[in-house]
């Protein structure tokens, strides 16, 4: 069966992904199960970004229940959850205002365009609308994410990439700081670098974040 689903899905799927040899059928708290009947222990959690587990049963209440009463509006309209969770949200972190949106690269993306419109409403969008990021680094797939990244493997095919990147290695502090110009509109780094090896910010460059400078690095 399993090889019977995966000639399909190769026949009538993009190769955008290159996927495990194994077709995963159930799960249960941290426990997934193939269509073979192996299990398997979870530690991806949807690369990160799933960490509920699977098939609890408060969330498949939660979602049986709003699916039974809303299934989905857009934003041209207003939505009794939505506002709660933004106000939690609020209340709970830096920020005071939230957007919602669907994937990592979608909000790298509208943080490289709030950026520049910062500076455009401040009349200074000629000059000032270049983004320093690091080597190495992962933003996503999009085409601004993509011209973002600081690796070449993942631009490759995809030229000619949007301008107004400038790389710095991650932790060299005093390149991060000759970089920042008249033009530079933002700086753009991960917290914890993953895709170019699991690499923490150095304490120089946690202070220039605004971080205490006997604050440990976060690993």
């Amino acid at each position: 069966m399993t090889a019977e689903i995966i000639r399909q899905a190769d026949s009538v799927m993009a190769a955008t992904y290159a996927r495990l040899p194994i077709v995963l059928e159930k799960g249960q708290g941290c426990t997934v199960w193939d269509t073979e009947g192996r299990a398997y222990t979870d530690f991806i959690a949807g690369i990160a970004v799933c960490n509920l587990g699977h098939a609890h049963p408060n969330v498949v209440r939660a979602l049986t229940d709003q699916a039974a009463t809303l299934f989905h509006v857009s934003n041209l309209f207003y939505t009794v959850p939505q506002v709660h969770l933004a106000a939690w949200l609020t209340d709970h972190s830096f920020a005071d205002r939230v957007f919602f949106c669907n994937s990592g690269a979608e909000a790298n993306e509208a943080a490289i365009k709030l950026a520049r419109r910062y500076f455009y409403e401040k009349g200074e969008e000629a000059g000032r609308c270049r983004i320093v990021t690091a080597e190495k680094s992962f933003h996503g797939r999009t085409l601004g994410t993509l011209s973002a990244t600081g690796q070449d493997k993942i631009k490759k095919g995809f030229s000619p990439i949007l301008e107004g990147f400038d790389f710095v290695p991650f932790n060299n502090a005093e390149a991060l700081r000759k970089a920042v110009g008249p033009e530079t509109c933002a700086v753009m780094l991960e917290p914890i670098q993953g895709e170019g090896g699991v690499r923490c910010p150095a304490p120089a460059i946690l202070r220039r974040c605004g971080r205490s400078a006997t604050r440990p690095a976060p690993c």
